[in-house]
């Protein structure tokens, strides 16, 4: 990895993106907008993040963040785990989603 993309303090401030695998509209429905916006929660009350603003795109997220009590990088990795984790989940267990085989099929070849 770039050295200019690492995390050097975690107390700092870090305006940080991520995407979408392959940049797939994942969300364009509330379920998984709900579900990124619960891991955000959870890494504020229980991992020591500190959000200062964020924006979810249909396919991106940016926030700007720091962490007082712990590895912000760490908090990171955790954050996107657990989301992709959870919306993976829930496009197929949801039956309504026209797009499930598409994306699951993108997903599998990523």
């Amino acid at each position: 990895m770039s050295e200019k993309y690492k995390v050097r303090d975690s107390q700092q401030l870090y305006f940080v993106s991520f995407a979408t695998v392959n940049w797939i509209d994942v969300f364009t429905r509330r379920l998984y907008n709900d579900i990124f916006v619960a891991s955000l929660r959870y890494c504020q009350q229980h991992k020591g993040l500190e959000l200062y603003a964020w924006c979810l795109m249909t396919n991106h997220a940016h926030l700007i963040i720091s962490s007082e009590a712990e590895n912000l990088s760490g908090i990171l990795r955790d954050l996107k785990r657990h989301t992709a984790k959870e919306v993976l989940r829930a496009i197929e267990e949801n039956a309504q989603e026209s797009r499930r085989e598409w994306m699951l099929w993108l997903f599998e070849r990523a």
